[in-house]
């Protein structure tokens, strides 16, 4: 018998198991294969000495007869750690792992008793993370399967990464040239962040533990050799502080602004929330005309622009000059366009 028809005879058995009677239509579904495979399949687990039992009629099926159960619920590795991320079908889909999803909750299902049955269809009407940022098509990196492979069986890989080049954060013109660099990494961890794939990995070389952007890999190479995991990293504390450090590292110029009330209300939903808290408690009291001036960090003057263009008249920027006038010539533009005089 060959392996995949094995695997699917399992996974009928276990189908079965977890639901009074399905027809053949819905294993056939559930399997990705034609009904009459499924009769072929019922006809080998019978011969097999699985209990399978055909209801004739329209409203027939296929059962397991006397409570069989099957002792074919052991979880394996790839399965319980799959498992654990099956409310993210998306980000599991991408890793490769939505087949070891499938059979984990199939063998999970089995395993339960009858009044827990529903456990796992009441709890993804409940929960559904969507990852993804609004407007933005995410975009699944072609060698996310290999480094998710080496993530979970903590193997080393050989990779080439596109660094990033000067300006490109910002989105200015880059003024350097980078090529390649090739890097051999101890792979700890997978963060999927509004859309966008990132490994936090080791360094063997000088053993620093870095971020990188999966999409930017031109190459991985996983070799054969495991890697003893520093059973102290923590993912989430490592993730949370590289990207608070990220985010800091971006604000690179000062403004000056005075707001209204309405403004500084707004104001930790235009940049970034932190830096604005921050700013805010540091400010002192209103003036006379109920409005704060503050100093805040921000990523460059065009950034700065769009976003308390978005503010409307509760933001007046100060300083610098330069982004002052160019407020001002926006403000006389739209001025002009809302003139009903002329």
């Amino acid at each position: 018998m060959g392996r995949m028809r094995a695997a699917r005879l399992i996974k009928m058995v276990l189908l079965l198991q977890a639901r009074s009677s399905m027809t053949a239509a819905e294993l056939a579904r559930e399997l990705e294969v034609s009904e009459r495979t499924i009769t072929r399949d019922a006809q080998a687990l019978s011969e097999a000495g699985v209990p399978v039992y055909a209801d004739r009629g329209r409203t027939g099926g296929y059962r397991l007869v006397g409570g069989y159960r099957t002792r074919l619920t052991g979880l394996a590795r790839t399965e319980a750690e799959a498992l654990f991320l099956s409310g993210v079908p998306g980000a599991l889909r991408d890793m490769g792992l939505d087949d070891a999803a499938s059979a984990a909750r199939l063998k999970v299902s089995a395993a339960l008793v009858p009044s827990l049955k529903d456990a796992s269809r009441t709890a993804a009407q409940r929960f559904h993370l969507d990852a993804p940022a609004w407007f933005a098509e995410p975009g699944t990196p072609e060698l996310l399967p290999a480094i998710a492979e080496a993530v979970w069986d903590d193997r080393r890989i050989t990779a080439r990464y596109r660094r990033e080049k000067a300006g490109e954060r910002t989105g200015e013109k880059a003024d350097q040239k980078t090529d390649d660099v090739e890097r051999e990494l101890e792979p700890y961890g997978l963060v999927l962040k509004a859309g966008v794939w990132y490994v936090c990995a080791r360094v063997t070389e000088p053993g620093a533990f870095r971020v990188y952007r999966i999409d930017r890999f031109t190459s991985v190479d996983p070799g054969s050799e495991r890697f003893g995991r520093d059973e102290t990293f923590d993912l989430p504390g490592f993730w949370a502080e590289q990207a608070a450090g990220f985010a800091r590292s971006l604000l690179r110029a000062t403004v000056v602004v005075r707001l209204t009330e309405a403004g500084a209300r707004w104001l930790p939903h235009t940049v970034d929330p932190l830096s604005a808290r921050e700013a805010l408690a540091e400010a002192g009291p209103p003036d006379a005309e109920g409005r704060v001036t503050l100093t805040l960090p921000v990523e460059s003057y065009d950034v700065a622009y769009g976003q308390f263009l978005s503010l409307g008249p509760e933001a007046e920027v100060l300083e610098p000059a330069e982004l002052r006038k160019r407020f001002s010539d926006a403000a006389a533009r739209t001025a002009a366009y809302y003139d009903t005089e002329g």
